[in-house]
């Protein structure tokens, strides 16, 4: 009955107007602490576990379609993002990871000269 194991939360990865990568990941019914997020080697990695409601014995459940237990994922980060300004943030059901681009990989506006 109980589908344990393994599960992939979906995630979204864009790049906003304020020069940053965002990752949004879906882990519904997660405490904070059970989140754990790690840049290392220019990879960030997203892991916890899911439990199932403390309260319910397995024997009272009619139906899970819903994913439990650990997962890990894993994304390569590309050399722009600074990865000592990344920010983590866990409302609503959502994991929000904010990877901000070094300085140096923000365009720059090159003031022009106008010779007399």
């Amino acid at each position: 009955l109980l589908s344990s194991g393994s599960w992939l939360p979906p995630v979204d990865i864009y790049q906003n107007g304020q020069h940053e990568l965002v990752l949004k990941a879906e882990l519904p019914d997660m405490n904070r602490d059970d989140i754990d997020v790690t840049v290392e080697n220019g990879t960030l990695t997203i892991k916890g576990e899911k439990k199932l409601a403390g309260e319910v014995k397995e024997e009272q459940y009619h139906r899970i379609e819903r994913r439990y237990g650990s997962f890990s994922r894993s994304f390569s980060l590309p050399p722009t993002v600074d990865a000592s300004k990344v920010a983590a943030d866990y409302r609503n059901g959502v994991l929000t990871v904010k990877l901000p681009m070094r300085d140096e990989a923000k365009p720059r506006q090159i003031k022009v000269d106008v010779a007399a």
